[in-house]
């Protein structure tokens, strides 16, 4: 048994071949205790409870900020990313620049939403192919032009696991045209090393959560904002009317300065006690982003050496084609059944996922060897089952 599996019991991870680390991580089980202590705060002191809220939060962007090399004043939070990213659009320039870039391997929150937009044909949304990764970032920076308000782009690719290399150049492209950028580092936050500073993205925006391998579960995203920022988003909740430092003094309805801006309105603090437990465990047993990348990758590759070894027809199944250091956190296989060997998978005990045509498997840190060995057996004897009927 993997020794770290004893630390999430309640989710019994040694028993289950939960391979879905890059869509649900488990939470260990000090986020039991302090979703409790959440609950008895505010039965002791009401609505005074919030003092004590905020401290978890403080703690929360502490945490987020760590992980991005920054400091926590640039750090605001939110419910989910979509809450911060939708506040983050209201707030460009779109009337002087109504044009907006992004890449068609962006998630769902991000795509639907610009999709949505793109119907009112009021703002002209640009999507540059997200393949081959290796050339993106060129290809979206070529694509900014003084008409540009944004860019948007994933630091790692939700459907392949593709790290997007360069990311350097949009943002000097940003820079110099006078755009934004905004990073979505979901599926690089906590299982690949992110620092602002050593990738040369300081003046970007940065979003993600803790849904996936922070394992702080669900209701802790956040928005990193550059510092020395002055933003007045349209979509605006009541607690930025009280946050941080105030802007010097305006006609119409004033906002605070940097993060803050961003603030949002009354929200359930319970995820912010889970995720500051959370952060605080994890930093006691040194699961750092280096230590967390490290595990990872010897963890795909162990799934992917153990795929190849079962000598699959291509038609079936095969990996996705990419350098090994361009691999986030887990093994893409694409398959033209893939949501139906999903589900043969789960009916065998193997906890897996598909996002169109590709089988995403997602190993996590407290999984054994023994335990991926096992999943890629029985993926294998799904997989013939498939075979056998082409």
């Amino acid at each position: 048994m993997n020794a770290l599996a004893s630390f999430y019991s309640r989710f019994r991870v040694a028993d289950r071949l939960l391979l879905t680390g890059h869509s649900h991580q488990a939470w260990p089980d000090v986020a039991f205790d302090a979703q409790q202590r959440a609950w008895l705060d505010a039965a002791a002191l009401v609505d005074a409870k919030w003092e004590r809220a905020e401290a978890q939060a403080a703690l929360v962007r502490a945490g987020f900020a760590r992980l991005l090399g920054v400091t926590a004043e640039e750090i605001a939070l939110g419910q989910n990313t979509h809450e911060l990213v939708t506040r983050w659009l209201s707030a460009l320039t779109l009337r002087d620049r109504p044009r907006l870039v992004t890449t068609d391997g962006e998630f769902h929150s991000l795509r639907r939403q610009l999709d949505r937009i793109a119907e009112e044909r009021l703002i002209d949304v640009v999507k540059v192919s997200a393949r081959p990764v290796e050339t993106l970032a060129e290809r979206l920076a070529a694509a900014v032009s003084q008409r540009t308000a944004a860019v948007m782009v994933s630091s790692v690719l939700f459907d392949t696991a593709a790290i997007v290399p360069h990311l350097d150049h949009v943002a000097t492209a940003c820079m110099q045209a006078g755009a934004e950028l905004l990073i979505d580092a979901y599926h690089h936050l906590n299982v690949i090393p992110f620092d602002v500073r050593e990738m040369n993205v300081e003046s970007a925006f940065i979003t993600g959560g803790g849904y996936k391998y922070c394992q702080l579960g669900e209701g802790n995203a956040f928005l990193r904002v550059p510092p020395g920022r002055q933003w007045r988003p349209v979509l605006t909740g009541w607690f930025a009317e009280f946050a941080g430092t105030r802007q010097p003094p305006t006609t119409g309805v004033t906002y605070p300065s940097g993060a803050a801006a961003f603030s949002g309105a009354t929200y359930d603090p319970t995820s912010n006690y889970r995720a500051a437990a959370v952060f605080d465990f994890h930093h006691g047993q040194h699961l750092d982003a280096p230590a967390l990348r490290s595990i990872n990758q010897a963890q795909v590759r162990l799934l992917k050496d153990a795929f190849e070894r079962l000598d699959v027809d291509s038609g079936v199944a095969h990996i996705e084609p990419m350098p090994d250091d361009l691999r986030g956190g887990f093994v893409a296989l694409r398959a033209t059944d893939a949501t139906a060997i999903s589900v043969a998978l789960a009916s065998r005990g193997v906890s897996t996922d598909a996002r169109g045509d590709v089988l995403r498997l997602g190993p996590a840190p407290y999984l054994s060897d023994v335990q991926l060995g096992d999943a890629i057996g029985i993926l294998g004897e799904v997989l013939a089952g498939f075979q056998a009927h082409r």
